[in-house]
């Protein structure tokens, strides 16, 4: 049963129990699955196909034919769903685009921002028991609108050597240009550095288990990578007047992904408190995954009660979870006092699943209390911002002896003569 907690009488090491840090047998693995795939590209993916998924591959690539035949096999409905969906989220972010910023306000002097797309993005889709073509979508579509020229996606194959054919209608509707049957930190090691298949690219997104977590770590430099994704979280900031069989449901919703997934209920009602508690029990064992969710509830699940919402804002911000609902009438009245949060549900009528799935905002999001500091996926994950100046010679001479006066206080006279010569042979 999930444990209830005083705010007031529990300590913030009790409240905020998660841990990013990889064992050392997985950093060991991951270390040598890198070096591996390095040195052998395309052969070492293949035989951790075998290894690790029991496919059976000649060649890592994802054909047309298997891309024809996937959309033949999917569902008519749900591909129309994929398209509605797909819309809502390039909608959403058409709107992050930047323009590119110039100014001249002293005379002689132009200074301004440009945008560049990256020119090669990967996208990591999980595979194992379950498909994610949410996760296809939210991925690859900021790279598309963003100008990304290039974008790769790799998934595991099953082990008939196929890929789950909704995750390849996903791509198709996207817009990926090219699949590439791997998983794990193999996947990671190749978009990082390239075999004869797969391009290196340079930048790697989209969540994974802890030896993707892991890889992605062990090659940031080589590459950018979006962020260091934990287990999901839900945190449901609630009061007396919700419904408690809704607030189990979405604290479930969360909980049955894996059995580190952390589902929290802030209430300043100890009612609530307990009604949640045992709605929790009768909503379990209806569960397909219970096993999962229940382990997840009953290890990382907490409900903590506040004595108003003043301080149920303050348990918020303190968690900053990954996905945050509000579940008041009044939503929008606490909304700017959430200072740490990666997306927020706004009302009684909006549950996580919404933003999922269709709504249009990403659902790849900072997780571990990593919303104190980072930000979803987005078009801005996808471009590079270059600055540019210009001044003329009237310009230039005017604070040619401020900037070198500058360069040799910090001990740099080459910096200081690179200003002065252009003004030498005036001054003889």
């Amino acid at each position: 049963m999930i444990k209830i907690y005083d705010f007031d009488k529990v300590s913030p090491q009790e409240i905020l129990n998660r841990d990013l840090r990889a064992e050392k047998n997985v950093e060991e693995v991951v270390d040598a699955i890198i070096e591996d795939v390095r040195q052998r590209g395309d052969e070492a993916l293949i035989e951790y196909a075998r290894k690790f998924d029991g496919a059976a591959l000649d060649s890592v690539q994802v054909t047309q034919e298997e891309l024809d035949q996937a959309m033949v096999q999917t569902d008519p409905e749900f591909i129309k769903t994929l398209e509605m969906a797909a819309e809502n989220i390039r909608e959403f972010h058409r709107r992050q685009v930047h323009k590119d910023m110039v100014y001249n306000g002293r005379e002689g002097v132009v200074l301004g921002q440009k945008y560049t797309p990256i020119e090669k993005a990967g996208v990591y889709v999980p595979g194992g028991t379950a498909a994610y073509p949410s996760t296809v979508l939210m991925d690859v579509i900021p790279a598309q609108i963003a100008g990304v020229s290039q974008i790769v996606m790799t998934t595991p194959a099953g082990k008939d050597g196929k890929v789950n054919p909704v995750i390849l209608a996903a791509a198709q509707v996207a817009g990926v240009t090219q699949i590439i049957k791997a998983g794990g930190a193999q996947a990671i090691a190749a978009l990082a550095y390239g075999t004869q298949t797969v391009p290196a690219v340079d930048k790697i997104v989209g969540p994974g288990n802890i030896y993707v977590a892991t890889a992605k770590r062990k090659v940031f430099g080589k590459v950018s990578i979006d962020m260091i994704a934990g287990p999901s979280e839900i945190l449901v900031l609630a009061d007396g007047t919700c419904n408690p069989a809704w607030v189990a449901a979405d604290l479930l919703s969360q909980a049955e992904h894996d059995k580190l997934a952390s589902a929290v209920l802030v209430t300043d009602s100890m009612p609530l408190a307990l009604a949640v508690q045992q709605e929790l029990e009768k909503q379990l064992p209806l569960l397909p995954r219970e096993e999962i969710a229940r382990t997840s509830i009953e290890t990382n699940g907490k409900i903590v009660v506040t004595t108003d919402m003043s301080k149920a804002v303050q348990a918020v911000n303190l968690i900053a979870p990954e996905h945050l609902e509000i579940c008041t009438d009044q939503p929008f009245a606490l909304l700017p006092s959430i200072k740490n949060a990666g997306s927020i549900f706004l009302g009684k009528n909006v549950p996580e699943a919404l933003g999922d799935y269709f709504a249009g905002p990403n659902h790849t999001l900072p997780t571990s209390g990593t919303a104190r500091f980072s930000s979803p996926l987005s078009v801005d994950d996808f471009v590079k911002k270059s600055s540019f100046i210009y001044y003329d010679r009237s310009a230039l001479e005017k604070v040619q002896e401020r900037v070198a006066d500058f360069a040799m206080r910090e001990g740099l006279q080459a910096h200081a003569r690179s200003v002065t010569i252009r003004f030498e042979e005036e001054k003889q």
